[in-house]
């Protein structure tokens, strides 16, 4: 075992990689062993939890032979003792899972992992709901583990009232509730195969990063259900093309401009007596953004209109359904949407900590009966609200108030909004952080480009308490035979197309021989939302680019997140527009520098940055070497509702706005090696995206290559087929001649 937890005093003696001391050679990082077991990163603890006492800490701990297998494993802060929880290989049934389930697990990211994925605490911390392999358990901190289900149906989104008198789940379209280690019973009816109880429609869960489609209120005495109307939804037939056979789904799947799901909210009793509707308007086609209960008992709604412009939060009585407008939040500038946020919070005086971009960058706000104050202020972006000590009146919140490039904790007197706050981690370090309920204990996790993920335990002025895995990089570390080859990270800023806005860039180059120039390879994603350039570890997966001879170069252009609106806004209905423009001045830039072989610069991105590899091409002729377009969206008109338009307006409104964005009209112009690669039971960006392009290049007769990857979604991952996949860039570009300096 490596989890760690000792005095504070050794927080600050990580060891750090040092590129200036003799190091013996060390063995070749291959992709093979970037993608083995045990992972090069070290333990890499997920779902990192505080009980609601603060006492116990949590976490899904993966294991040296299975590094995608995940156990759950409990800290007691009293006796320093560690405890597996839950072994999964010796509960799990290993049975396979419900097709349902599969795809809820596609959309939260974590298809690829096995055991336990996800746990939570009730709220008495006298137990943690855990589900495995489709079944329910309850794992008690004195070691016993109560068998909840145990059913061939899947169970999914479990939860504990607020008592943990009761466990909830959904199974076959309804919501289940019984007693603990009691039968439960559906409290909603059957309604044939469109309709759904309890479950967030498609988009939410894609795209609006919410999982849930109910929400238990105080004291469980009432519980609000999502119903959900799939029936207006065209139908996408989707092929997931296996290796030995094909399986064919009519999948909803709510292309943009089309009709999405009506979703209406229903109050009722935890039996399902005394059901109401909420008032959620007479516009059906709405988003049910977010719903919570109040300190008044009270159910807010965020619901946010088509265009995702505007956005009521609705205070809705569950008792009869009625609402009324609390208050609304508008796009902070012409055409802008809002990013929707979970960074808010009820406060016991019946305040509310909101955050809101409303200002041009993403600060935090209070709203009380006087009005708004506005907490937090300048040219940063606050990037989550972590916790909250009411009895002190201090907020906790992770920003990039210091650099761009790194997330650091600060903490805020409430009663001083505006004031500067303090931050609370140490500088050359990106941090996440969470704190126990009552808002007493941080849990942070930090790393930087030569320090892979650190989590440990702090007190409310970040003064470190335990580590609870110091993954230091000595001698017993995974990675410790390959440190000799370890390259460090440069970073800097150009100027955008526009000739004023500062782009940043990062730069891993290898070990260099005076007068020799070097490939790049050139990774961008480029779209709304991630912010790829940090300060943060990335993993081995990089090096052994770099150890292959390859310079890796990255580069955030306008539209990504973090830098506030005016750098977000370029892209309204003119996706591949800016992004290619500003990705053009990476490509030049990198042209200027004397290390750097100026025909040999290739593209590689995937989904959004996919897409942005045959923009690119298409833009430029002879400025990249090459372009690696993995599961690109080809045509925006495939993908979905809430997704493209927000950025892109719906196409019924603005065709034109569309057929510029299509990577399909000027696929002809493509004249650089191109490498398409797409799993061919994509459920995200559909295979029809590829199969488009590729039929249109060939009417064309424009050479190109593809790797199909049959039965893989989204993910082409694993131990076996990641370095497939890696190895099949290496041999392309060779193959066209990008290759290192002899």
């Amino acid at each position: 075992m490596r989890f760690l937890l000792f005095a504070a005093a050794a927080l600050v003696a990580t060891p750090a990689i040092a590129q200036d001391e003799a190091v013996s050679e060390g063995p070749d990082l291959t992709f093979e062993r970037v993608f083995a077991s045990p992972s090069l990163d070290g333990p890499s603890p997920r779902q990192a939890k505080l009980s609601p006492d603060g006492r116990y800490l949590t976490l899904l701990r993966n294991r040296e032979d299975e590094r995608e297998r995940y156990d759950l494993w409990a800290y007691d802060r009293e006796s320093r003792e560690w405890t597996m929880l839950v072994d999964s290989e010796m509960l799990g049934s290993g049975r396979e899972l419900s097709e349902d389930e599969k795809m809820q697990r596609e959309r939260a990211r974590v298809g690829d992992l096995k055991g336990i994925i996800s746990y939570s605490w009730n709220t008495d911390g006298s137990g943690v709901l855990v589900p495995l392999d489709g079944d329910l358990y309850l794992a008690r901190l004195d070691g016993e583990i109560v068998r909840l289900t145990d059913t061939e149906e899947t169970e999914l989104n479990p939860k504990l009232s607020e008592t943990g008198k009761f466990v909830s789940f959904v199974r076959d379209r309804q919501l289940w509730v019984g007693e603990v280690g009691g039968e439960a019973s559906p409290i909603t009816p059957k309604e044939g195969e469109l309709i759904r109880w309890g479950e967030a429609e498609f988009v939410a869960q894609e795209e609006m990063s919410r999982m849930d489609g109910y929400w238990w209120g105080p004291q469980d005495r009432r519980i609000a259900v999502q119903r959900t109307d799939e029936s207006p939804v065209g139908v996408v037939t989707r092929a997931a093309i296996g290796a030995t056979g094909t399986r064919v789904f009519d999948q909803r799947y709510p292309v943009a401009g089309s009709d999405n799901a009506v979703v209406e909210l229903f109050v009722m009793d935890p039996n399902g007596g005394n059901r109401v509707k909420a008032d959620l308007g007479e516009e059906t086609d709405i988003y049910l953004a977010r719903v919570d209960w109040g300190p008044d008992d009270n159910l807010y709604v965020q619901r946010q209109n088509r265009e995702q412009t505007v956005m009521d939060v609705l205070k809705v009585d569950p008792a009869t359904g009625a609402s009324e407008i609390a208050f609304t939040e508008r796009a902070a500038m012409d055409d802008y949407w809002i990013n929707l946020s979970d960074d808010y919070r009820w406060l016991e005086d019946g305040s509310l900590l909101w955050w809101s971009e409303r200002d041009g960058f993403g600060h935090l706000y209070r709203r009380t009966a006087d009005g708004w104050q506005q907490l937090t202020r300048g040219d940063w972006v606050v990037t989550k609200l972590v916790g909250l000590d009411e009895e002190k009146g201090t907020v906790f919140f992770t920003a990039t108030k210091d650099d761009p490039l790194e997330q650091h904790v600060y903490s805020l007197d409430l009663e001083q909004p505006g004031s500067e706050p303090a931050r609370l981690t140490e500088r050359g370090f990106v941090h996440s952080a969470t704190m126990d309920k009552d808002g007493k204990t941080l849990l942070i996790t930090r790393s930087s480009h030569d320090q892979p993920s650190q989590t440990y335990l702090a007190d409310q002025a970040g003064e470190p308490l335990a580590w609870v895995e110091q993954n230091a990089l000595d001698s017993e570390h995974p990675y410790a035979p390959y440190l000799a080859s370890h390259r460090p990270a440069q970073f800097g800023t150009i100027k955008a197309a526009d000739g004023e806005t500062d782009l940043y860039w990062k730069m891993v180059t290898p070990e260099q021989e005076a007068g020799k120039r070097y490939p790049v390879f050139y990774y961008h994603y480029s779209g709304p939302g991630p912010q790829i350039v940090t300060r943060g570890w990335d993993g081995a997966l990089q090096q052994a680019v770099v150890d292959a001879g390859y310079i890796w170069f990255e580069l955030d252009n306008r539209g990504s997140a973090n830098r506030g609106v005016a750098f977000e806004q370029p892209l309204y209905r003119a996706m591949g527009g800016v992004e290619v423009d500003d990705q053009r001045e990476g490509a030049k830039y990198l042209q200027t520098l004397d290390f750097v072989d100026p025909d040999k610069i290739a593209l590689y991105g995937w989904s959004y940055g996919g897409y942005m590899t045959l923009k690119q091409l298409q833009a430029d002729p002879g400025l990249y070497a090459a372009g690696i377009s993995g599961a690109p969206v080809t045509k925006w008109e495939l993908y979905d509702t809430h997704y493209t338009e927000r950025y892109m307006g719906d196409p019924r409104e603005v065709p034109e706005a569309y057929e510029a964005a299509s990577a399909i009209p000027d696929a002809g112009k493509i004249s650089d090696p191109l490498l398409i690669v797409h799993g061919m039971a994509d459920d995200n960006v559909v295979f029809e995206n590829a199969t488009e392009i590729i039929s249109v290049l060939q009417e064309a007769n424009v050479p190109f290559e593809m790797m199909l990857y049959p039965g893989y979604t989204h993910r082409v991952s694993g131990e076996q087929i990641s370095p497939h996949l890696w190895n099949t860039y290496m041999r392309f570009l060779r193959a066209h001649g990008v290759t290192p300096p002899e």
